[in-house]
């Protein structure tokens, strides 16, 4: 375990020290299939490589399930208060949750506080279907936003990120570094995404006696200086992925990888990338504007978050349920990472 440690550290100090090339600037050896640094104002990619490698997203397919919300919102269809009533199919999913029940009904806004932060698959499957009415046609909406955003290499193929039943990764939603980072401006520059990835605790179902302490997925947060979002992801095909962002002294950027190892390693590198980001940005041409500058919590009260009409608890889920953290699930999941300088809390 020591030797293994040391391992790690030594390759993250390699790391730390790879030369970057001019103009676009490039890793040497680096622990994951693919990765971008963009400039959130302008659009412009600093640092890539692979930026066009194609991976499933997992749970970083979140993401456009959000904006496709969002646009549903906008339009006038869906408001941030219209309730949702859970199916047999949402409580089915699998993964990770929030352990919606037949029956409960919560308002959108709930449900995707419990999107992002807690990276619920069954609130991504009852959103999809309310905003959309099924889920393939709300896979059809993520597939026409993502070709509107010019993300050529991306296919959704559900609004969660779960590997398909055949398990073939031709079969899962596929995306690439440099379309989550088309996809997150995006979403910095039309949505209030900030609002929910800047969260780090958040209680579902407050006033149940079913609440959920959801404890957001990017260990980022109040880690790696300027971080309050976007989105975390994992599948065993997938590997680790991050679309990740963070702002300072005016300037924001955006940082992707995907197909790390592990998580640690995941979240590492994408700090050292966040670090170099910001050093490598070119001054702001006159006129731009940085999406997503102002100030954002960092926390969320713990409540209120209960249903518009919940389901009555069963006589044996009397206690508070705190969202696990051991072994990795199926397309999510949160571990505590402790950074270079940092005290492990």
């Amino acid at each position: 375990m020591l030797f293994r440690l040391c391992s790690f550290l030594v390759a993250s100090c390699l790391f730390a020290a790879a030369p970057l090339h001019a103009a676009k600037k490039k890793l040497n050896a680096p622990a994951f299939k693919g990765a971008i640094v963009v400039d959130a104002a302008t659009g412009e990619s600093v640092i890539e490589q692979n930026p066009d490698e194609v991976n499933p997203p997992a749970s970083v397919t979140k993401l456009m399930t959000f904006l496709v919300v969002e646009d549903r919102i906008r339009s006038g269809n869906i408001t941030l208060q219209t309730p949702v009533t859970v199916t047999a199919e949402d409580s089915r999913i699998g993964g990770t949750q929030v352990w919606l029940k037949e029956g409960e009904v919560f308002p959108v806004e709930e449900l995707l506080y419990a999107l992002l932060i807690q990276s619920a698959n069954d609130a991504a499957s009852a959103l999809a279907r309310t905003a959309a009415g099924s889920r393939e046609a709300f896979v059809q909406m993520m597939n026409a936003r993502a070709k509107e955003l010019g993300m050529t290499h991306t296919t959704f193929r559900s609004p969660h990120g779960l590997p398909p039943s055949t398990r073939k990764l031709s079969e899962s939603d596929l995306t690439t570094p440099r379309d989550l980072a088309i996809l997150s401006r995006e979403l910095l520059m039309k949505t209030d995404i900030l609002r929910y990835t800047s969260v780090k605790t958040r209680a579902f179902r407050a006033d149940s006696p079913q609440k959920v302490i959801m404890n957001n997925h990017n260990h980022l947060l109040g880690k790696v200086n300027g971080v309050d979002g976007l989105k975390t992801g994992f599948t065993n095909g997938a590997g680790f992925c991050l679309a990740a962002t963070a702002q300072r002294n005016g300037r924001r950027i955006i940082a992707v990888v995907v197909g790390s190892p592990d998580r640690k390693t995941r979240d590492l590198q994408v700090g050292e990338l966040i670090e170099r980001g910001f050093a490598a940005l070119s001054p702001l041409p006159p006129g731009a504007v940085t999406p997503g500058i102002g100030p954002v919590p960092s926390t969320s009260p713990i409540g209120p978050s209960g249903p518009i009409s919940a389901a009555p608890s069963s006589a044996n889920s009397s206690s508070p349920i705190a969202a696990p953290a051991p072994a990795p699930t199926p397309n999510d999941e949160p571990v505590s990472v402790t950074f270079p300088g940092t005290k492990k809390k």
